[in-house]
């Protein structure tokens, strides 16, 4: 018999062991396929929720939050990119000249058409999810321009021109904020955060076997 399972994945786009965790779990749902399925719905967390639209250098805003050194930013984004490596995600070395994520920026607009793509279903919001962080972190575009936004719902199949039109409004913002203080009020901190069943907590970027042993361990309690 399958078991069914729902997972809640808090998330931001500019997050990178966001996008590693979003793979693992994919790996350990492939690994679990047939005992157990899964419906996963994003919900919005915004690292930087007060960034300006211009956005920031990265390693200015990276040596400014955490207060660490270039050289160790920079050898956390090579450590991030090797995580990415295994697991199948292509990370853009922001250093290149030209290329990569040079900046990091707000995504509430991304989190309002996310919130809009969930409306259409689960497999939706998680193609416009997976592409919007290849839209960033691969291929170093800004997930705070409209134009981009627009563009990459189309790609996934979504209405480019609502998308669009949803921008340019404030459609799902009061949906957006109550979600994401929802999450706040119930501790949530840092991301990847997945929920399980609404009451079983996987943080970070975890590897499949981390993520496979929760989700059997889950099932065969449920």
């Amino acid at each position: 018999m399958t078991t069914q399972l729902k997972i809640d994945f808090v998330s931001d786009i500019s997050c990178p062991w966001c996008a590693i965790g979003l793979k693992s779990l994919d790996q350990a749902l492939a690994r679990v396929a047939g005992d157990i399925k899964a419906d996963i719905h994003f919900q919005p967390f915004e690292l930087n929720p007060q960034m300006a639209p211009e956005g920031q250098e990265i390693t200015e805003h990276i040596t400014q939050k955490y207060g660490i050194t270039a050289e160790q930013a920079a050898a956390n984004r090579e450590n991030i990119r090797l995580r990415g490596e295994k697991v199948g995600f292509a990370f853009t070395v922001a250093d290149q000249p030209g290329g990569g994520r040079s900046r990091i920026y707000n995504t509430f607009d991304a989190h309002r058409l996310l919130h809009w793509a969930g409306l259409a279903g689960a497999e939706v919001q998680k193609a416009l999810k997976e592409a919007l962080f290849k839209a960033y972190f691969t291929d170093g575009q800004n997930p705070a321009s409209h134009e981009v936004l627009a563009r990459v719902c189309g790609e996934v199949g979504l209405n480019a021109a609502k998308a669009a039109a949803i921008l340019a409004s404030g459609e799902y913002a009061k949906e957006v904020r109550q979600r994401e203080q929802f999450y706040h009020q119930h501790g949530i901190s840092s991301v990847p955060a997945v929920i399980i069943n609404d009451r079983h907590l996987v943080s970070g970027g975890q590897p499949a076997e981390v993520f496979e042993q929760a989700l059997r361990q889950i099932a065969a309690s449920a």
